[in-house]
């Protein structure tokens, strides 16, 4: 199973926008995949976290992290769900593909770089093929869907690599 967390509880995000697509390539390429959204989720609430834990996190082998630049690095609400869980269960020897957002030129960069360490951490091996997504407002039409073919052959490129990973 892949579960794509959509890493921001913030409503109507790109973010969530951006998830969607990416499940849609991974269905398209015949993968279990299911998506977690943080939009109104109460992390802080342990019957919360034990539910999230056995449904998306505990049964995932592999995570696609989807994650908007939060001042140079990312949502502190991503880095709250993993504190709250049962990392043994939930994280340790599984797999993740990172992908970052922002408005601005960098697609996220420290973000990912700053996950990929905390995952490490974590005993999860990431997909050394990390995509910063940039100038993301200019990337999605008013349906959420890529518009820019590099964008879409970059994103397909990234899901064959992780389903091989």
């Amino acid at each position: 199973m892949i579960t794509i967390i959509a890493g921001t509880n913030r409503p109507n995000s790109m973010t969530l926008r951006v998830a969607r697509n990416y499940k849609q390539v991974f269905e398209e390429a015949g993968a279990e995949v299911q998506l977690l959204s943080l939009e109104g989720v109460q992390v802080s609430d342990p019957a919360v976290v034990k539910q999230l834990e056995q449904q998306y996190l505990i049964p995932t082998q592999k995570f696609v992290l989807v994650m908007p630049e939060y001042n140079g690095s990312f949502p502190g609400i991503l880095k709250y769900l993993m504190d709250s869980c049962d990392i043994r269960h939930c994280w340790w020897y599984k797999k993740a593909m990172l992908v970052g957002l922002a408005d601005g030129r960098a697609g996220n960069l420290r973000g990912l770089d700053h996950m990929t360490n905390v995952l490490n951490y974590l005993k999860v091996t990431v997909l050394p093929n990390k995509i910063p997504i940039s100038q993301i407002n200019r990337e999605l039409d008013e349906n959420g869907a890529f518009t820019q073919e590099l964008t879409i052959n970059v994103v397909k490129h990234q899901v064959r690599e992780f389903l091989e990973f």
